[in-house]
């Protein structure tokens, strides 16, 4: 993610990028957003200093509006984006539609891993 070590990282390259590789630059500007998203909420969840908690999760927070402005940009990019996102939607209400009829809770449950030790 820290690109500083990079001398060339700031720089304009030596022509534009095409339309395949601005989705891809896009995709892993989403994945940069994500990371410090967790990264943020991770340093607040590791602290009892009530300030430093609030600017993190604020920071958070505004990472993951960073996160949906490159989202809704890759679907204007792509044209196709929202067709898979809609069917990844489905696929998960399917999932969650047979645990219900299995009677297994699905919503109001914290996920659990296991003991975090």
């Amino acid at each position: 993610m820290a690109e500083f070590l990079n001398p060339f990282s700031g720089l304009a390259p030596d022509k534009k990028m095409s339309l395949s590789e601005l989705i891809r630059a896009i995709r892993l500007n989403i994945a940069a957003e994500e990371e410090a998203t967790h990264l943020y909420t991770a340093h607040a969840d590791a602290t009892d200093h009530p300030l430093a908690k609030k600017v993190l999760l604020d920071i958070a927070d505004e990472e993951r509006v960073h996160a949906g402005e490159f989202l809704h940009l890759l679907q204007i990019l792509t044209q196709d984006e929202n067709q898979f996102l809609a069917e990844g939607k489905q696929e998960v209400e399917e999932m969650q539609e047979e645990l219900r009829q299995e009677g297994k809770t699905v919503e109001g449950e914290p996920p659990t891993v296991g003991p975090l030790k």
